[in-house]
């Protein structure tokens, strides 16, 4: 395990190292679960790493693989039949506060919960295969010497 990370002005950072209160749902190694203090609804719970990370794809991968199963415990925990798993990164991407966080939200009715939006653009497969080419050259680039391939 590498050594954590610990940002002392950052909220999620002092939360999860137990310096600031939080009402804690469920702990691991890597990551710690507590409920968000200003909810969407009832059970809306916040997982964090317990290293700082402002976004997702700066988190080792050993912090990053805990997450989601993490955050499956806590949905199976909040007994929604249904609900949303939200990460967000970046400011324009609504991340509100700056260290990687996954909200588990139940949505118990059309009220409560996450509400979206959903702007879909209509695009042709032809407009799609140079953006596909894109990533898949870029993930390639930064995957060097990795064994996974597309």
């Amino acid at each position: 395990m590498s050594s954590p990370v610990y940002v002392a002005n950052c909220i999620f950072c002092r939360i999860a190292h137990r310096k600031a209160p939080s009402t804690s749902v469920y702990e691991t190694k890597y990551s710690y679960a507590f409920l968000d203090i200003s909810p969407l609804s009832e059970g809306h719970t916040l997982v964090v790493p317990k290293t700082h990370a402002e976004f997702l794809h700066e988190l080792s991968d050993e912090y990053l693989a805990d997450l989601l199963p993490v955050a499956k415990k806590i949905a199976v925990g909040t007994k929604a039949e249904h609900y949303n798993i939200l990460q967000n990164n970046g400011k324009e991407a609504h991340q509100a506060v700056g260290h990687v966080h996954i909200h588990v939200i139940p949505k118990p009715n059309q009220e409560e919960g996450l509400g979206i939006k959903w702007p879909a653009k209509e695009v042709s497969p032809d407009q799609l295969a140079p953006i596909a080419q894109r990533i898949i050259e870029e993930i390639e680039k930064n995957s060097e010497g990795s064994s996974e391939k597309i």
